[in-house]
């Protein structure tokens, strides 16, 4: 199904070394059609980091998208009751956020968009970025594997050598990944080799 009119919540969390990836992805679904929400975990709110501001962030996922983030657990919510949202991305997904969303913690405006959208059964595509992925962090991917209408963007190991438990999502493949999800299916394979 293409992405083409549709409702697309682009959430983002703190891993700020693929942030700019991600700016380009979002754009790529704009210019395709979707109308994409933007979505900020209060770490990407709270922390000041060598890639840039909250407010550069804020100001860049508006100019993109025309809309400001949501920022707050009751603005996030409505997601849910008024089925706001055709499918959510989290681009990147922490560890962190993972790991709260495998036990469904809802204690930031992403995880509360997740766990709003979800309700609805509609598809949920996560795109980890994460030092831990195969170490703490990997029981928690094997949950979400197996959670209905979650899927995941395909992901590698980045630096097997000096990060060997650290694994990133392609996030070129975020549109192709949406766009499977949108017809219930997991864009494989779900593992690729390494950069």
């Amino acid at each position: 199904m293409t992405i083409e009119g549709k409702k697309v919540g682009f959430a983002m969390t703190g891993s700020f070394c693929t942030f700019q990836k991600a700016f380009e992805e979002m754009e790529r679904l704009v210019n395709a059609g979707a109308d994409v929400t933007p979505i900020f975990s209060n770490s990407v709110q709270d922390i000041r980091c060598r890639f840039g501001t909250t407010e550069e962030f804020m100001k860049k996922a508006a100019e993109i998208t025309g809309k400001q983030p949501i920022l707050r657990l009751e603005t996030a919510e409505p997601i849910g009751p008024k089925s706001l949202l055709d499918i959510l991305v989290i681009a990147p997904c922490t560890g962190n956020t993972l790991s709260k969303l495998s036990l469904a913690i809802t204690d930031s405006p992403v995880l509360m968009a997740a766990k709003a959208h979800l309700r609805n059964e509609k598809p949920l595509v996560i795109c980890i970025s994460t030092n831990d992925a195969l170490s703490m962090s990997f029981k928690n991917t094997g949950l979400l594997l197996n959670c209905k209408h979650v899927y995941f963007v395909p992901f590698r190991q980045d630096n097997y050598v000096k990060k060997p438990n650290s694994m990133v999502a392609n996030m070129s493949l975020i549109l192709p990944t949406l766009e499977a999800a949108l017809d219930e299916k997991q864009l494989q394979p779900i593992v690729l080799a390494p950069l």
